[in-house]
């Protein structure tokens, strides 16, 4: 899981000078693909992917720009100045799972979207500090939710963390909302994603007809961040980290 955290995050780190005004996201796809596939010997987790009731998902990463909030489809769509996009990454190794995403800047960004994508970054990193063997998956949500409502933004309900590892998508589902010591108790060696998506307006959704894009049903700007997380005794350890990483939001 180690190393195909590392792994998932090193792809992160080298498509980060490519995203700027003027690529489409699929030379972004085509990119990460080439790396997986060619150098890391490794296999992009969302290609092909086909959970019950779904399409294959077509490309290796996904994209998702602006009022996107997850799961957009790489196409030749050009990045433009002023854009923020979501690149989220899974990479498969040795048959274990690594799961990451940042948000990335075109240009230069509004400052209500710098503001978003900045209290995101934080938020995700308020619900890591609280993992830990005896607390609880509730502890998480509301570490979460408390920090960004007050701030003006919404927690998008329906797409959520997950547990992670040899499989794509595990129990438990890890919720960006909720109340303190509620839920699962956390326990040593349990592996999950956390990855607040957080909109600039109301919560609601809707799905795009490619099956797979969700967009912020009132066309306001959304971002996401996320990591895979171990659980240890005394805290937790982060797996998807590399050179590159962005370092943690201060205490």
């Amino acid at each position: 899981m180690r190393i195909a955290g590392r792994l998932t995050s090193e792809v992160l780190d080298y498509i980060a000078p490519f995203v700027k005004a003027g690529v489409t996201t699929n030379e972004l796809d085509k990119l990460c693909h080439d790396l997986i596939v060619d150098v890391q010997q490794a296999i992009p987790a969302p290609l092909n992917y086909a959970p019950g009731g779904h399409s294959p998902y077509p490309k290796s990463i996904c994209t998702s720009i602006n009022h996107q909030i997850c799961h957009g489809v790489p196409s030749d769509k050009v990045l433009k100045n002023g854009d923020i996009v979501n690149l989220d990454i899974t990479v498969i190794k040795d048959g274990y799972h690594g799961d990451s995403s940042r948000m990335f800047f075109i240009g230069e960004p509004s400052i209500q979207a710098r503001r978003l994508c900045e209290a995101t970054y934080a938020s995700m990193w308020r619900g890591i500090r609280v993992v830990k063997a005896g607390a609880y998956l509730g502890d998480i949500g509301h570490a979460i939710q408390s920090y960004v409502e007050p701030l003006g933004y919404s927690v998008v309900r329906e797409f959520c963390g997950h547990g992670i590892g040899a499989k794509f998508h595990e129990d438990p589902q890890v919720l960006h909302y909720g109340r303190p010591k509620s839920g699962l108790k956390l326990e040593a060696g349990m592996v999950f994603t956390i990855e607040p998506m957080i909109n600039a307006g109301k919560k609601d959704i809707k799905q795009l007809g490619d099956g797979w894009t969700v967009v912020t049903r009132d066309h306001s700007l959304s971002a996401q961040f996320e990591h895979t997380i171990l659980v240890t005794e005394t805290g937790f350890e982060v797996l998807t980290v590399s050179d590159g990483c962005p370092a943690p939001t201060p205490l």
